[in-house]
């Protein structure tokens, strides 16, 4: 009898219901989700990302094609793209801030966009967070291997991070999977200081917060950082991230491998627009920080 190989992974996709609401700080809302969904659900380390699907109008939970039985994404993302744009949900990317197994829920914060020149203030995302409750149905793809990034802290001398924001939550999580003792420097940016959050670490962590406008490339250009072999976590605007990850690269001579970086969002652009050449462009450069060739 010839055996029957192995089954094919099943695709992380959930539904995941709003189980409570609150504010963090004045532009950031807190969701925790619950759901039978999430009863399976692991986490492979700090910033793990995961695609959200919002609801249109006049719904009160996403449409989403099933998955096929072989697990085949290539497939399923075809019959997700099929689906009438009318009808399509709104997809947006996200990191989980808080995963509590025992409860099976997650917590994953908004970052409600607004005076920061993004038409992100005014999209689904932003407009489904101010609104949430409990009871709120959303669909939720991943954590996946098909899509996240190994970050791995603590295996360099020192550490440097840099976030916005929006990229906060994501911060974050890093800096709580700091080993003890670990010595980071963090470059945050917010609006104001109300927007500053307690970072909890075990790690020797120094966070320099930068408000408003103020650049975390010239921050970091003009800082003192510290001797040794570093390794560098960078997420938020994209051409703000591109332009500190060419700054390491370039002047500071930082090895490109050990410089993971994330554009969160793009100014005056959501996920639903194409991809600009400054896009590609980073689409290269992570192909050069994994070791891959780039034209």
């Amino acid at each position: 009898m010839t055996p029957k190989p192995p089954a094919a992974p099943a695709l992380p996709l959930r539904r995941i219901l709003v189980v409570a609401v609150r504010p963090v700080t004045p532009r950031t809302v807190r969701v925790t989700f619950g759901g039978e969904s999430l009863a399976d659900l692991t986490l492979a380390g700090p910033d793990q990302q995961v695609k959200l699907y919002f609801p249109r109008p006049g719904r009160s939970e996403p449409v989403l094609p099933a998955p096929d039985r072989d697990g085949d994404l290539m497939r399923w993302y075809a019959a997700y793209a099929a689906i009438p744009e009318a009808e399509r949900p709104w997809m947006r990317s996200y990191t989980i801030r808080v995963h509590d197994p025992g409860a099976a829920t997650v917590d994953i914060d908004f970052y409600v966009h607004g005076g920061d020149g993004g038409r992100s203030e005014h999209g689904p995302a932003t407009r489904w967070a101010r609104a949430a409750r409990p009871g709120d149905t959303l669909g939720m793809f991943g954590p996946s291997a098909y899509f996240a990034t190994p970050v791995t802290v603590g295996a360099a001398d020192w550490s440097l991070l840099a976030a916005d924001g929006c990229s906060l939550p994501a911060l974050a999580t890093v800096a709580e999977a700091l080993p003890p003792g670990h010595r980071a420097v963090a470059f945050v940016q917010v609006a104001d200081a109300t927007e500053e959050q307690p970072l909890v670490t075990a790690g020797e962590l120094t966070v320099h917060w930068l408000h408003g406008d103020a650049s975390p490339a010239e921050a970091v250009r003009g800082a003192a950082l510290p001797p040794g072999t570093p390794y560098a976590w960078l997420a938020g605007e994209a051409g703000a991230v591109r332009a500190l990850r060419r700054h390491l690269v370039k002047e500071r001579g930082y090895d490109r491998r050990a410089v993971h970086f994330t554009g969160y969002w793009r100014r005056h652009l959501t996920q639903d627009d194409a991809p600009t050449p400054e896009d590609l462009a980073e689409a290269r450069e992570r192909l050069e920080s994994a070791g891959g060739e780039a034209g």
